[in-house]
């Protein structure tokens, strides 16, 4: 199942080049990760998307093959983009633990903005053919192998411990899923 990288390249062009805070969603449109960019978020996005983030921990943090949706906040004052993060980061953890691995400091009380742009980066077919649990249980055990290796190999950390439970909440999800869609074969003498 291969990458539509031109679908990609074309909408990654309606994210904003403004400094600001970006939310990477999942094939459900539920956020995955909340970064910020003071170097411009379609930048940001970009390195993501293609796992040319200068620190490991980051790309083994994130699967990129689930990434179909991209939320950005554009924010002009530089001092008000960390508290921006803060507040994204504590109302989407409360519904759907993130990947960030770092915890950022609980945000005074301020209203959540609402994304000025939403571009969808990954094809309706894609996304389509992608969503199965048959296609997403073995990416995620995959991908929660790779990170416990690193935690265990490499570094023992809260910020990697905390990606590690993400990512088992998440093959949990797939992996009940899978199983619901187990089908019963009584009538040959097998186990229902």
């Amino acid at each position: 199942m291969a990458t539509d990288f031109a679908f990609r390249k074309k909408a990654m062009k309606e994210l904003p080049t403004s400094t600001g805070v970006y939310v990477l969603c999942d094939l459900d449109e539920v956020p995955i990760y909340v970064g910020q960019s003071k170097d411009g978020i379609r930048s940001r996005v970009s390195r993501h998307l293609t796992s040319a983030r200068s620190d490991i921990i980051a790309n083994r943090q994130i699967d990129v093959w689930e990434i179909a949706y991209v939320w950005a906040y554009p924010i002009a004052d530089v001092q008000d983009i960390t508290p921006t993060e803060n507040r994204l980061y504590h109302h989407f953890n409360k519904k759907s633990k993130l990947m960030n691995g770092t915890v950022p400091r609980a945000p005074e009380k301020a209203p959540i903005p609402k994304a000025a742009v939403k571009v969808q980066v990954m094809s309706d077919k894609e996304i389509s053919e992608r969503k199965t649990p048959e296609q997403r249980l073995p990416r995620q055990a995959n991908h929660y192998a790779q990170i416990v290796g690193h935690f265990l190999a490499v570094k023992n950390s809260t910020q990697i411990a905390g990606a590690m439970d993400a990512h088992f909440q998440r093959l949990n999800k797939y992996h009940s899923l899978l199983v619901k869609s187990a089908v019963s074969y009584s009538d040959d003498g097998a186990e229902s």
